[in-house]
């Protein structure tokens, strides 16, 4: 049984918290992980700033929204660094073999053999060694240092309707993998550029925001999105990344309000205190108006799994308005000793816990799940890859709640 098990017997879920936050007992021991998006990032889109409150260091990274965008196929996607887009010539595919250059800066193909038939390397003088020339193509193609940037609230910096600034942090432990940026927020958000009539002028809530790159994407369409996290540390650094990119939302009029939502609490949270907290209205306007909820990948350790289904359950069950759930998940692959052999628990945990939702008979609800085909053009440059799903779960009032409404 998942998460179904908490809601019939009213357990009080194992205590561990999604980023670490707000629980003093933190159950993750993981070595450091990295994710995939900062992997695949040209150097010169990443830029130190400054140390959070954690010290560790923070980064900030330019993705570009193209929107006239065309079709990628899943293998073959063209990932393009800021430079790269000013300078058609010099291009980094993820997808594909690499680097290629254009045929003016592409050195020969003809082989070169001694009298052995060995491969005879044509060597440069040292005075070309570190030439200018080499030195911006270097900076442009290969992802090798990261360096310190400028302020990231540079209020005299020209700023680009269409250029995404997120502040993120690399190579965190488990327990704070809400500081990374990851696929399934690019993933969500593409769908929501293709399919902006779904969204237009509705109220969001978005789930495990993380840095709100999806909140912020959504913006350009939703009227008022909620988007929440735990944990003051991470909520600062979503804020300000809400604040940086209103170039990109602010002319539509929508609002983000980033606020607090621990999963593993019954109610919100109305502590004055917390900076973050639920005000009466925004409670009541959240009930009477929400009708779309996001999740991107979240899912990626069993409780947590339990603790946001249940949530979403809890919040569902208080909307006035038939609803739409949008979760996306990277389904990832792991060799466990447990088992010796390659596994995916997490996600065969997060199936279970859909198949069980569909399958849930309250007499209040019915919940209609279905996957999501891919076949929508990227509007975002990131890699993707098979792995990657979308889920679409549609609830509405049971046919005898709807007799009585």
């Amino acid at each position: 049984m998942g998460f179904l098990r908490h809601l019939q017997r009213g357990d009080t879920l194992p205590c561990c918290c999604r980023h670490g936050e707000c629980m003093d007992s933190i159950t993750f021991t993981s070595d450091t992980v990295l994710s995939d998006v900062h992997i695949y990032t040209p150097n010169c889109s990443h830029l130190m700033v400054r140390l959070n409150g954690h010290g560790q260091p923070v980064f900030v990274s330019k993705f570009k929204i193209l929107h006239n965008s065309t079709a990628h196929s899943k293998g073959d996607v063209e990932h393009l660094s800021n430079e790269e887009t000013r300078d058609d010539d010099l291009i980094h595919q993820i997808g594909g073999s690499g680097a290629t250059v254009s045929a003016k800066d592409e050195p020969s193909s003809d082989i070169l053999l001694d009298a052995d038939g060995d491969l005879d390397v044509t060597r440069r003088s040292d005075g070309n060694l570190h030439s200018d020339q080499d030195d911006e193509w270097r900076e442009k193609v290969y992802p090798t240092i990261i360096s310190k940037g400028e302020d990231f609230f540079n209020e005299d910096r020209e700023e680009d309707c269409s250029e995404i600034r997120i502040e993120h942090t690399m190579g965190t432990a488990l327990e704070d993998v809400g500081k990374q940026v990851w696929r399934g927020a690019f993933l969500l958000a593409d769908y929501i550029l293709n399919y902006s009539d779904l969204f237009r002028d509705h109220t969001v809530l978005e789930l495990g925001a993380g840095t709100g790159m999806t909140s912020i994407v959504t913006a350009t369409v939703a009227k008022t999105i909620y988007c929440t996290d735990v944990g003051e540390d991470l909520l600062n650094m979503c804020e300000r990344n809400v604040i940086a990119n209103k170039h990109i939302y602010g002319t539509t009029g929508s609002e983000i309000k980033v606020r607090d939502l621990d999963w593993l609490k019954d109610e919100f949270c109305t502590d004055t205190k917390n900076p973050y907290c639920w005000s009466e209205e925004e409670t009541a306007q959240l009930h009477d108006q929400t009708d779309v909820l996001l999740a991107a990948d979240v899912f990626y350790d069993d409780d947590l799994t339990d603790a946001f289904f249940q949530t979403i359950y809890r919040v569902l069950s208080h909307l006035k308005n038939p609803s739409t759930v949008y979760l996306s998940v990277e389904k990832r692959l792991n060799f466990t000793l447990r088992k010796l052999d390659v596994t995916c628990d997490a996600y065969d945990h997060f199936r279970q816990c859909l198949d069980e939702l569909a399958n849930m008979r309250d007499g209040r609800t019915s919940f209609v799940v279905v996957p999501v085909k891919l076949a929508f053009p990227q509007f975002l440059f990131y890699e993707r890859v098979e792995q990657l799903e979308l889920w679409k779960i549609i609830v509405e009032p049971h046919t005898a709640m709807k007799r009585l409404l």
